[in-house]
């Protein structure tokens, strides 16, 4: 699996098609380093593993790339040390810790893999780097443009969305591509709205469904990159563009961008998640959480994963009567049943 980004391509290339000179050199540059990490970890499928580990539990390593793009760059702050003023620095620590714990907490996971993989992230990445990625072992954030995108730490979401993507590749390897790549995003985002509604206190009528809350600079036309609650409708910006994400299959974008379109479609199951949760109520993560952490781990569920396999995985994870209802109906609203 390749690097998997925050940001998707689409809204990189509007801003080489709209933004102006300095937004499309950067968004230009972002783009070519985004392809890059892509074709390097093109072959790689599992999660990568550091065998000497002194101990399980949270282990944090926050690493300054100092603006270029090299990892992991200079250590500044380790497990257990306190704030150190650099807020990047500090968001990515308390960010990490906060995906730690509800993993810990709430499914009973040491980690990513489940083995107490330390947690790593690099920070201030790159010069104004538009992005964020999980490169298959650790998390690397840029600093935003400051125009239209601020520092990618700022939003706890994007820090739990990212370091998703490598408890799915621990998982069930979601291949990177079409309905599958979207499964892969759409989980990330779950996660990431969950570290959120967790480490906030929040049940799922008090959350905001929002992934990326806070990303966007003043000035720009959005509340967030994507809504779980109403996919289509996070931004409409003149340089960005209108949200792409459709929110019923019978609007399933087909294209050969952004990997058959992982970024957009993801928008139908992360809904689906949206609804269920929503109908049972409570903390997001006690009931709906429950049925896709556990569908994520079914052993039928391959990298290969459709929509309606990704339906099937959770109906069998439902448990009790009223929990498989809820799901199922939740599917069924977004033309999944």
């Amino acid at each position: 699996m390749g690097a998997c980004c925050f940001l998707p391509p689409l809204l990189l290339e509007r801003l080489v098609l709209h933004g102006d000179p300095r937004q499309r050199a950067l968004a230009l540059r972002t783009l070519a380093t985004d392809m890059s990490l892509r074709s390097a970890r093109l072959q790689t499928g599992v999660l990568a593993r550091r065998t000497a580990r002194a101990s399980t539990g949270l282990q944090r390593s926050i690493f300054d790339a100092g603006g270029l793009e090299e990892q992991p760059g200079r250590l500044v702050r380790s497990e257990g040390q306190g704030p150190v003023g650099d807020a990047a620095v500090d968001e990515a620590y308390d960010g990490l810790g906060a995906t730690y714990r509800l993993l810990a907490e709430e499914f009973g996971r040491d980690s990513l893999d489940d083995q107490g993989l330390p947690l790593v992230a690099t920070v201030h990445y790159g010069e104004d780097y538009d992005n964020a990625f999980w490169d298959g072992e650790a998390m690397v954030f840029g600093d935003g443009d400051g125009q239209v995108f601020l520092r990618f730490t700022l939003a706890v979401d994007v820090i739990g969305h990212e370091l998703a993507h490598g408890m799915v590749q621990d998982e069930a390897a979601l291949a990177y591509q079409g309905q599958s790549g979207a499964l892969n995003e759409s989980v990330a985002d779950v996660f990431g709205a969950l570290v959120k509604q967790h480490a906030f206190g929040q049940r799922a009528d008090q959350a905001d469904w929002l992934i990326g809350a806070g990303l966007l600079a003043p000035g720009v036309g959005g509340v967030a990159l994507r809504s779980m609650a109403a996919p289509g409708t996070a931004y409409d910006d003149p340089v960005l563009g209108k949200d792409p994400q459709p929110a019923h299959m019978d609007d399933f974008v087909t294209t050969a961008t952004d990997n058959g379109g992982v970024h957009i479609n993801s928008g139908i199951p992360n809904r689906a998640f949206h609804l269920a949760a929503t109908a049972l109520g409570g903390y997001s993560w006690e009931r709906a959480g429950r049925v896709w952490y556990d569908a994520l781990r079914d052993p039928a569920l391959t990298p290969t994963a459709s929509f309606t396999d990704f339906v099937a995985a959770t109906l069998r994870a439902a448990g009790p009567v009223e929990v498989r209802d809820a799901v199922a109906e939740a599917w069924a609203v977004v033309g999944l049943s």
